[in-house]
């Protein structure tokens, strides 16, 4: 069989069982068993697919997934979260636009501990757009800034999507995570321009009201006890892999440690808020180990009917130049992302993309990074980003869809911009990864 009838094949399948309502994981699944007895001799075939599959699960890789999930719910469900937000709120004082700038700041630090867009998203949406509107925000200040921090948990470490990029990628965890944290910093830095130009151009879409005065001792009291303690915990995650003394799996454990004891010692751990974080962790876990599995054998069973290699031979053959092949694959995954959520465009780019980029001589830590952002702006793309449904079910009653999308463009745009820096430097991705080798 030709490679293209072959990989029409199997993309064919996982969209039949798609279209029918199957969950994406069992959908590579079932489509991977008939791709098996298709193309690997019937029943041997599919025996050897489910021991590659297994191999897969067995990887120590894996393990700081369920850490980084776990230390994420109980971050949230402790409300460690919140004494960060309010923190960081009462030391903003009358800074115009001050709970968008809060949002962005507490928001970037919430995203590093919960790695969870749809998490932070739902956290902040809840608790600050209301609180925003009453004190006579515009939606557009209130609902972007969020929206955008919610796609920073994807690229700023800990962050559990791109350790799943980096399984699944077969690229090294450790330096896809540390390669986040300069893009990731950058993209916030945009963000805070992005509400401050906002600001200049509409001076009554963030109004001034009276605030009580902090003095500097209270701030200082603030800064000790309510802020550094929690941001101590991502940064002893990343010094922990860039000095080398514990891998990526080791550093997830230790961070999830932290949450735990700083849980207890501000007297916030309780049974329930445990068991509902483990809870949590666990659900997603076992949808991410699914995809795993899916995956994996997905990948295999491209490589086996010829279509991977046919694909790559394929595209570079065209003579075009490494970047527009890299706007091609882009716009691939945003297109996707309008459709899709975010782990089912992995399932079904990861495998084709990553050999491609390869053969086209890019870093694949840098490209992963790549990725992350494409999903992070599918996240909030309209008009079917998963962070735009999200948001309208937390906002306040009477919040429009239009709202929403034209309250997430301008940090669209910050994205885009994001991208078009790491294509002319791409040092700031791979500069900190390179400490680490």
């Amino acid at each position: 069989m030709e490679w293209y009838f072959a990989l029409a094949f199997l993309l064919s399948l996982i969209l039949i069982f798609m279209a029918i309502g199957t969950p994406i994981a069992l959908a590579f699944l079932a489509a991977n068993v008939i791709g098996a007895w298709h193309f690997m001799g019937g029943q041997t075939g599919i025996l050897q697919m489910l021991n590659n599959g297994f191999g897969a699960l067995s990887s120590f890789n894996l393990v700081p997934i369920p850490l980084f999930l776990l230390m994420g719910e109980l971050f949230f469900r402790t409300g460690l979260g919140m004494k960060m937000f309010n923190a960081i709120d009462q030391l903003m004082g009358k800074v115009p636009g001050r709970l968008s700038y809060v949002t962005v700041v507490g928001g970037t630090a919430f995203s590093t501990l919960s790695g969870s867009s749809m998490g932070s998203t739902a956290l902040m949406g809840s608790l600050l757009v209301p609180e925003m509107e009453r004190r006579g925000y515009k939606k557009k200040m209130a609902i972007g800034p969020i929206l955008g921090t919610g796609g920073l948990a994807i690229i700023i470490p800990p962050s559990a999507l791109a350790v799943l990029l980096a399984t699944l990628a077969k690229v090294d965890i450790g330096a896809l995570l540390i390669a986040g944290i300069l893009p990731g910093l950058t993209l916030a830095g945009f963000y805070i321009a992005t509400i401050f130009i906002q600001t200049k151009l509409d001076p009554q879409a963030a109004p001034n009201y009276e605030l009580e005065p902090v003095p500097m001792s209270a701030k200082l009291k603030l800064i000790v006890t309510d802020i550094l303690p929690m941001l101590s915990v991502m940064v002893i995650i990343v010094t922990l892999m860039l000095i080398g003394f514990a891998t990526p799996s080791e550093a997830a454990a230790f961070g999830a440690l932290g949450v735990i004891i700083l849980a207890f010692i501000f007297r916030c751990m309780t049974w329930e808020a445990f068991k509902l974080s483990v809870t949590g962790a666990l659900k997603v876990t076992l949808m991410a180990y699914l995809i795993v599995f899916g995956s994996a054998t997905f990948s295999q069973l491209l490589g086996f009917s010829g279509a991977s290699g046919g694909l790559i031979g394929w595209a570079t053959s065209f003579d075009l130049s490494p970047i527009l092949m890299l706007l091609a694959m882009f716009a691939v995954l945003l297109v996707l992302g309008t459709f899709m959520e975010q782990i089912s465009i992995m399932m079904l780019t990861v495998p084709i993309f990553f050999p491609l980029a390869q053969a086209l001589g890019f870093d694949l830590v840098w490209f992963g990074i790549v990725v992350l952002l494409a999903l992070e702006i599918s996240f909030s793309t309209p008009p079917l980003g998963l962070l735009l449904f999200v948001m309208k079910g937390v906002a306040p009653a009477g919040t429009t869809m239009r709202e929403i999308y034209s309250a997430a463009i301008p940090y669209i745009l910050c994205s885009m911009l994001l991208v078009a820096v790491l294509i002319v430097f791409p040092g700031l991705a791979t500069w900190l990864p390179s400490m680490l080798q």
